[in-house]
């Protein structure tokens, strides 16, 4: 129950953190959003005729029908409430391109440029993988915006998102993404440092590969926000897209091999686990086609890609299905650590088909699925090594009842022969041993049975337990004959046990006495135990020959020469 409320108190703390995040306007996200319209580029066109043929640009056909290529693309005119500030900032969806200029008209019909290519985009990357570039300054204020684009791959627009921001408001992005991607960069260290921690004490298989799966996630994120780019401005912006489509890629699979390693082995039998590395090949393949061929085919090679997401996707409906036969304790959190980015992923291939409109909140929906999925599979680990250490803790008292059990001599619950010579031999300084055995014990069986007879042991056993210190050992290591060892420095006095044993009340009222044999000598050697108990063996039946009921002591055994 502690447990359930820790996992509401968890779920509630993520689900305030990111309503903080998308109750913040979208301005403060995005700056102000620009309508666009696109049209192809062709030999002779100049931005100042473009300006001025504003018809000749479509509105209408999502950017992407038209494929890859060269384009222009017009904003709409830009707000007044807006360009009356001393410094705008254009800015856009990284995507892949070669060559962007940007075109600004001014109110005064001056028009200034400014842009990068693919290699320079760097410096102009901000957190959130937004490309941004500030308005050259002029006396008269920016009417209306025109990119050319060379070298688009239009997998999901030429120019995307595109807004226009003050200083404030790109300040203001800057403080929530970086807000957003450093909680997350923290969180995987924490949590790849408290696994690592963990896996040194506890061995599971599960966690060095839910380090690995945090670990690409965190390279994601890296490379996702931008923040690679910023790191190296000198890398080129195509490869920095390169490799966030791999680690995408490397993340999702790892998201697979760590179900394998976190479920039970039943769970992944059978066609479930070659379906699951059919799954994992096909990413792989197309992954690593992507990141090599790339251009070259882009358009299909994104396709192919983007579907190969797939067979991952629907593998979950029949692993939660093989979890729930094999009864996994795992089951209901891997489906709460997994839920939310699974229908996140769903949204990200419909928006890469074309099936959605592009959206910055989808766009950077993996990070923020991540995050959920981190925290909760945390609290999935979490839950599983309580239930392990829960297992642990039974199987050690199962094993502590087992080692007891092989110990402990069943009638009496007093040591048996063997645990009573593995624990007396090797004991320091001088030890006394007694031997005692019940006096006419066949006779007791005769009389009042055998079960009596083991009643009687049972006494006897209690007695002997009784009258001895707590650091003496007791065993039954004959018929009716028992084995005490005591000190030397603090020994037993034999008749007070014997008068214990007269005193104390017998089944059926039965006088049962006993005789005692004692020896007293070094105990470090199996030979010393042999010399001692032959000594004390021939004082019990010299006690026995004496009339019974009575003890005899061998002394001291001589130092062997």
């Amino acid at each position: 129950m502690r447990f359930g409320f820790r996992i509401i108190w968890l779920i509630g703390i993520i689900a305030m953190t990111l309503t903080m995040f998308w109750e913040a306007p979208a301005e403060a996200m995005t700056g102000r959003p620009l309508a666009v319209c696109i049209t192809p580029s062709t030999p002779g066109l100049t931005a100042p005729a473009l300006f001025r043929t504003p018809s000749r640009f479509d509105c209408a056909t999502p950017q992407w029908h038209f494929g890859s290529g060269d384009y222009w693309v017009l904003s709409q005119i830009l707000p007044t409430d807006l360009t009356g500030a001393p410094e705008l900032h254009a800015r856009t969806a990284s995507v892949w391109q070669y060559r962007v200029t940007l075109y600004v008209l001014y109110a005064d019909g001056a028009i200034r440029r400014t842009g990068f290519t693919s290699r320079t985009a760097g410096r102009h990357l901000r957190i959130g993988a937004s490309l941004s570039l500030t308005l050259p300054p002029h006396a008269a204020r920016p009417v209306r915006l025109l990119w050319h684009v060379e070298g688009a791959a239009n997998l999901r627009g030429v120019v995307l998102g595109a807004s226009l921001a003050t200083p404030l408001e790109a300040a203001e992005s800057e403080k929530w993404l970086s807000a957003l991607y450093a909680s997350f960069a923290g969180m995987a260290i924490a949590l790849i440092v408290y696994n690592l921690a963990l896996w040194g004490a506890l061995r599971q298989s599960f966690q060095p590969v839910y380090c690995l799966l945090v670990l690409c996630l965190l390279g994601y994120a890296f490379s996702s926000s931008a923040a690679l780019g910023q790191l190296f401005p000198w890398l080129d912006n195509n490869i920095r897209l390169r490799v966030n489509v791999f680690l995408l890629a490397v993340s999702a699979s790892m998201v697979m091999i760590f179900a394998r390693a976190f479920f039970e082995r039943g769970v992944f039998e059978g066609w479930t686990r070659r379906a699951s590395n059919v799954a994992l090949a096909t990413l792989a393949t197309t992954s690593v086609a992507f990141m090599i061929l790339a251009p070259w085919q882009i358009y299909w090679l994104d396709r192919l890609l983007t579907l190969s997401y797939l067979p991952l996707i629907a593998m979950v409906p029949p692993i939660l299905y093989r979890a729930w036969r094999v009864r996994s304790n795992y089951l209901w959190m891997f489906a709460l650590a997994w839920g939310v980015p699974i229908v996140f992923a769903g949204l990200r291939i419909a928006g890469a088909l074309g099936l959605l409109a592009w959206s910055f909140w989808i766009d950077n929906s993996t990070m923020i699925s991540m995050m959920l999925e981190a925290l909760l599979s945390s609290l999935a680990i979490a839950y599983r090594i309580r239930l392990l250490s829960v297992e642990r803790d039974e199987a050690r008292e199962q094993e502590i009842a087992a080692r007891l059990l092989a110990d402990t001599e069943p009638l009496t619950g007093l040591l048996n022969r063997r645990a009573f010579l593995d624990r007396a031999i090797g004991r320091p300084g001088d030890q006394m041993l007694l031997i005692a055995d019940v006096d006419h014990f066949k006779h007791v069986n005769e009389t009042i049975g055998h079960d009596g007879g083991d009643e009687v042991l049972r006494v006897v056993a209690r007695v002997l337990r009784n009258a001895v210190p707590l650091d003496a050992l007791v065993a039954r290591i004959g018929g009716e004959e028992f084995a005490i060892l005591v000190d030397a420095a603090t020994p037993v006095l034999a008749e007070t046990i014997l008068e214990r044993l007269r005193s104390q009340r017998m089944p059926f009222d039965m006088a049962i006495t006993a005789s005692i044999g004692s020896c007293t000598g070094p105990l470090l050697r199996e030979a010393d135990w042999k010399a001692l108990y032959r000594s004390a063996d021939r004082a019990l039946f010299a006690a026995k020959g004496a009339g019974r009921d009575r003890s005899r002591d061998a002394g001291m055994l001589p130092i062997a020469a």
